[in-house]
């Protein structure tokens, strides 16, 4: 309970400090669907808030333990990272590997005894996230072009980010099958999400819907992470 309490705390200063962060962008692209870009809620109230909920999730998370409360502090700092500064050059991708990689370790610290997670699956846990990235923007490309927002994905183009994803994305399936031993049900949807990733250049088409390419990575994340809890959970740390 004390982690979904922690982890909520560290998402909710994450979404507030980007609306904050991201209010004259929002509001050049129109964003009608974001309170601060609309003026409905002030920026600085919002910047607040993003504060008051990150000075709280530090005693949340430490009150886990230092191992897995330092993972989550580091997660959410990588996170807050992106927002603030990374968003926009290269290095966009850094802060998703690294607190999508950390997410294993946060839960498996939490554990008796403090194990650390396979390797293996932390790997997969960045793939993932970095592919979501990846995917994420390629519907937003005439927004991010009107507001300059020029991460790696925006630098390749969206035909290169959903080559990226997809790649991305059969690494973590793979990753996953070697640290489950390759169970029927991590097969299953193994080939769930690969058959996913396959469609992903429809999402290229004009005629498409805005974030299809983000929606079928994660609906292909999601059979991943079903199989591996439902059947693969017991792999999380080594055995």
């Amino acid at each position: 309970m004390l982690l979904a309490v922690a982890i909520l705390v560290g998402q909710t200063s994450i979404g507030w400090a980007n609306d904050a962060i991201d209010a004259e962008r929002d509001s050049v692209a129109g964003r009608t669907d974001k309170p601060v870009a609309t003026g409905d809620v002030s920026a600085d109230v919002v910047r607040l808030c993003a504060m008051v909920a990150l000075c709280l999730d530090v005693p949340l998370s430490l009150a886990l333990g230092w191992r897995p409360g330092a993972a989550h502090l580091a997660a959410v700092g990588s996170a807050w990272m992106y927002d603030a500064r990374l968003k926009a050059t290269w290095l966009s991708a850094v802060p998703y590997a690294v607190s999508f990689g950390l997410l294993p370790v946060i839960i498996a610290t939490a554990l008796t005894g403090h194990p650390l997670p396979q390797p293996s699956i932390c790997a997969a846990a960045a793939c993932l996230g970095v592919a979501a990235h990846f995917a994420n923007t390629v519907g937003d490309v005439t927004e991010d072009a009107m507001t300059g927002v020029r991460g790696f994905p925006q630098r390749v183009g969206p035909s290169a980010s959903i080559v990226i994803a997809a790649l991305l994305v059969v690494a973590a399936a793979g990753l996953l099958l070697a640290a489950t031993a390759a169970t029927p049900l991590t097969l299953t949807a193994v080939a769930a999400s690969v058959a996913g990733v396959v469609v992903l250049p429809l999402s290229l088409r004009p005629s498409a819907p805005r974030h299809l390419a983000f929606l079928t990575v994660i609906g292909s994340v999601a059979f991943l992470v079903v199989a591996f809890v439902v059947d693969g959970g017991n792999h999380l740390v080594a055995g």
